[in-house]
């Protein structure tokens, strides 16, 4: 959860060193060229000026909402945010393990759900033993939980 602050913090910095020094600069010397109305550079440079402001503003409220995450509310004995689960594919005879991450932590070649895809609600609550069933794109999965690590372990 530090990592992704740290990396959130880090696209913040940069973004707004953007839009306070380069962007600025970048739309006075476009406007040294003349005709704003057929001045690509400009309508660019102000385009990017929009484009900015909105991923700052999508970054400062995810940094606050995970600034609320209460981890003493995160379950020690079924899956929550942060927990890595050994499941058993009940159809392919397969172990998998999962670890639970947010959207922006996701990489499912690495192993890495967010809670928010179906496999990571499915997960949600569970314990060791349990059996859920996922709906996925063309049917459905079945997964026993053999072994859970939650953040607190």
């Amino acid at each position: 959860m530090e990592d992704l602050k740290k990396k959130l913090e880090t696209e913040i910095a940069a973004l707004e060193y953007e839009l306070r020094n380069e962007l600025p600069k970048e739309i006075l010397k476009a406007r040294a060229h003349g005709d704003l109305s057929e001045n690509a550079e400009y309508h660019a440079a102000k385009e990017r000026q929009g484009l900015v402001n909105a991923r700052l503003g999508q970054l400062h409220a995810r940094l606050r909402e995970l600034s609320m995450v209460d981890m003493s509310k995160i379950p020690r004995d079924r899956v929550g945010l942060g927990s890595s689960v050994v499941v058993l594919d009940l159809r392919k005879d397969e172990e998998i393990t999962y670890r639970l991450v947010t959207s922006e932590e996701a990489d499912v070649q690495k192993g890495l759900i967010s809670t928010s895809s179906p496999i990571g609600r499915g997960l949600l609550g569970k314990k060791v033993g349990d059996v859920v069933r996922i709906q996925i794109p063309g049917g459905f999965r079945e997964l026993e939980i053999l072994q859970l690590t939650t953040i607190h372990g």
